[in-house]
């Protein structure tokens, strides 16, 4: 039983069975329309792993455990924390509740366990919000194949995704920047491991060469404050007129390190945010940015994932569009 004997669940029986989920519930129940061989293989295999139902697999087939599994991977950042708020407040909105574990430092043996004690409550559903490519391997890995799975901020082959289009969110702020008159832009980039950043960085490098424009510098960060003010250092003297930083608390960093040294935002060097945390109005000056629809995502994944869980056709990718905030951060170029 790949190491978790004692642990065992309907999705093992499932696999073992080589049956949904949704079968196993329907023998357990004596629903009618199970032909009888796979009725015999359900219960000879429930037999050898030594499974016994609980009462909330007896009601899963009547839909009656109302309860979807979220894999997380909880930091200290504002969008993963906004994410999953906006997760449970859409699945209590459809009479759902949201079960949560986070695999946070966990290797593949204690995230399958991590798994396995949140497959325990019989949900009907998973989503998986793991920002990180290996995060997103490492879930990958230990995901029941029988179970339906919806990945929401997160690239998991062969499942349906939800996200904010961070795509657009970077073209929106390059767009911003060059119609305020700006053709000497940098970028305070995001960590190269998260989907995220990357595609941020490939909206906003799309959108200076459709202008014909070549990207300004760009300095890889870690998304704290501390890393968008070493990239401030080094671009407070690159010579660009605007700074494109990949969230807020990057350009927290960023402000401060210009204002140590003289540069005056707006009025030398405009710049943009992603995200708007509750605290980018209060900065100095206070920052343009990017808006994440966090409580979209939320209820569009959840919409699609108990789509998923009563059998029925999503689309492979959904993109939630961001919108820009306009605050004093940027202006038009003063040369």
């Amino acid at each position: 039983m790949d190491g978790h004997a004692g642990r065992v669940t309907m999705y093992d029986v499932a696999r073992h069975a080589g049956v949904s989920h949704q079968t196993v519930s329907r023998v357990i129940n004596g629903a009618a329309h199970v032909a009888p061989p796979t009725k015999e293989r359900v219960r000879e295999a429930m037999r050898l792993l030594g499974y016994r139902p609980s009462a909330s697999a007896r009601n899963l087939a009547a839909r009656r455990s109302r309860a979807v599994g979220v894999v997380t991977f909880i930091g200290p950042y504002f969008g993963p924390g906004s994410t999953l708020l906006s997760i449970e407040v859409a699945a209590r909105s459809h009479g759902y509740s949201a079960h949560i574990s986070s695999l946070a430092g966990l290797g593949p043996v204690d995230a399958r366990a991590a798994l396995e004690d949140l497959l325990q409550r019989d949900v009907e559903g998973l989503m998986v919000v793991a920002p990180t490519d290996e995060q997103a391997e490492l879930v990958a890995s230990v995901l029941p194949h029988e179970l339906p799975v919806l990945a929401l901020e997160a690239r998991l082959t062969g499942r349906p995704l939800v996200a904010s289009d961070n795509e657009l969110g970077g073209a929106l702020a390059a767009e911003h920047l060059i119609t305020l008159g700006h053709t000497r832009i940098g970028h305070a980039a995001g960590p190269l491991d998260w989907s995220e950043a990357r595609l941020r960085t490939v909206g906003w490098e799309r959108v200076l060469r459709e202008h014909e424009l070549e990207p300004g510098p760009r300095v890889d960060g870690d998304w704290s404050a501390r890393s968008g003010y070493e990239a401030g250092v080094v671009l407070a003297g690159s010579g660009v007129s605007a700074v494109f930083a990949a969230n807020d608390q990057m350009a927290l960093g960023l402000l401060t390190a210009l204002h140590e040294r003289g540069i005056r935002v707006p009025e030398d060097i405009s710049v943009v945010g992603y995200d708007n945390t509750p605290d980018s109005g209060w900065y100095f000056p206070p920052l343009t940015t990017v808006e994440q629809e966090f409580r979209e995502v939320g209820a569009v994944g959840i919409t699609q994932l108990l789509a998923l869980v009563e059998g029925r056709p999503v689309e492979a990718q959904t993109f939630v569009p961001p919108a820009l905030v306009v605050r004093r951060s940027t202006a038009p170029p003063l040369t």
